[in-house]
């Protein structure tokens, strides 16, 4: 999660506070960005205490007791704390889509941005992304090729194996798959911090002879899959994208490209 703040202090109080936001929460909630350390919250003491009660949850006694004694209460929205501060959301996903979405459309392909904010299983959201883009290999539905479609969020891996992942390999690897080769079909899937979870790699790229190559190499990409080892295949493959970290972060960034 990603807040620059820039505060000019006076000698008297409040502060005037100017926070600069670059998200990368699905939303875009200033209250939620880095967990807004200089924002009103909304949430209580109370709801936290209900949480501990529902999941039976154990925290040490002095947690407890300082959100049972309401010391521990944030601020909230209507305090005159906050009376002269201020927030800008300067960059999220949905300024990423747009600028991916602009210089496709320079290159003469059609963009379509499916959603700034998608969740769920990568492997899951990989097949889905790789239906859409049979259906308009195949079908010319919903959109006509050549087209590119574009999506940002944060997925997340079950993780069942023991190889080496990350949440874009994962996608990737299970769009790979479900694809099978398909002609006519590429795409690219990362991290826009440039780590895709804790490798070394921001994502990897597909192609339509990558299955034919890794078939060449032995390698056997279902199982791979359920090894959760999408850096493993793509790597072999000599397609990790390996940018090093960017030093900002507005989620992950795919595109599938049908020609």
């Amino acid at each position: 999660m990603a807040s620059i703040s820039t505060t000019a202090w006076s000698t008297g109080a409040p502060a005037r506070v100017v926070t600069l936001l670059i998200s990368d929460v699905p939303g875009d909630d200033p209250e939620i960005i880095a967990s807004g350390p200089t924002l009103p919250d909304r949430s209580t003491c109370a709801e936290a205490l209900t949480i501990l009660r529902k999941y039976e949850l154990d925290v040490p006694p002095e947690v407890k007791r300082h959100l049972e004694s309401g010391v521990g209460e944030t601020p909230k929205p209507a305090d005159p704390l906050f009376a002269r501060n201020t927030h800008r959301v300067i960059a999220t996903a949905q300024h990423a889509l747009e600028a991916a979405a602009a210089a496709a459309s320079a290159a003469g392909i059609t963009p379509y941005i499916l959603s700034d904010g998608i969740e769920g299983e990568s492997r899951d959201i990989g097949l889905m992304h790789a239906a859409i883009a049979k259906q308009i290999a195949l079908r010319g539905q919903p959109f006509r090729k050549p087209c590119v479609l574009i999506s940002g969020g944060e997925t997340t891996v079950t993780v069942h194996g023991t190889g080496r992942g990350g949440r874009n390999a994962e996608f990737l690897l299970s769009l790979a798959t479900a694809l099978d080769g398909h002609p006519g079909i590429y795409a690219i899937a990362c991290d826009t911090d440039g780590i895709d979870g804790s490798e070394d790699n921001a994502g990897a790229l597909y192609h339509p002879h990558s299955m034919q190559r890794a078939a060449a190499l032995g390698l056997k990409p279902r199982v791979l899959l359920e090894n959760n080892d999408g850096h493993g295949f793509f790597n072999a493959l000599g397609d990790l994208v390996v940018s090093g970290p960017t030093r900002t972060n507005v989620n992950d960034f795919r595109a599938v490209l049908i020609l």
